[in-house]
């Protein structure tokens, strides 16, 4: 039986992100940063590469790595969040559909609108939100509710209409 060199890194890298949870972007950053770092790092030098290129690709994974995530932080949802964000979701999802028939009706061939399968809507901050962050949860267009339990803290407002990845979903965000 093969032994797997890289199988160590992973475990070390799995435990370590495994309660990121309800950690602030910075401390996420931190965190996600190092573990790239340091599997990347690990992974040439067990390949055999050499220091002087093995140092600055560990150092450049860790700072790209580190920069995604801080964008993007997420925590367990309180019942508000859940709440609003359904609220949002619903007025969404109608407001997606209006603009649907009216494209349909006004006989333009111009550009089908479809409806994105998940959407990110706004929600309110909780007290676990770190400051100055935007909350937004995940919605299921064709389920009719919000997957999951998570509120995504992100660095920065995103445009209507632009797509992001949240977890293993890419969402087009509608804001309210």
């Amino acid at each position: 039986m093969k032994k797997s060199k890289f199988l160590p890194f992973v475990v070390v890298a799995a435990l370590f992100t495994s309660s990121c949870e309800n950690m602030s972007p910075g401390e996420n950053a931190a965190v996600v940063g190092g573990v790239a770092g340091v599997v990347t790092g690990g992974v040439l030098a067990l390949a055999g590469v050499d220091p002087g290129i093995t140092i600055p690709v560990a150092a450049g994974a860790a700072l790209l790595a580190g920069g995604a995530a801080y964008i993007v932080s997420k925590q367990q949802a309180t019942k508000r969040q859940e709440e609003i964000a359904l609220q949002n979701a619903r007025a969404a999802e109608a407001k997606l559909l209006a603009q649907q028939q009216k494209a349909s009706s006004s006989g333009s061939v111009a550009k089908k609108t479809t409806k994105p399968k998940y959407i990110a809507v706004d929600t309110v901050a909780s007290e676990q939100s770190p400051a100055k962050s935007k909350q937004v949860m995940i919605y299921d267009t064709e389920s009719k509710r919000i997957v999951g339990n998570s509120v995504y803290n992100l660095g920065s407002q995103p445009q209507p209409g632009s797509e992001a990845k949240y977890d293993m979903m890419t969402a087009q965000y509608v804001g309210r």
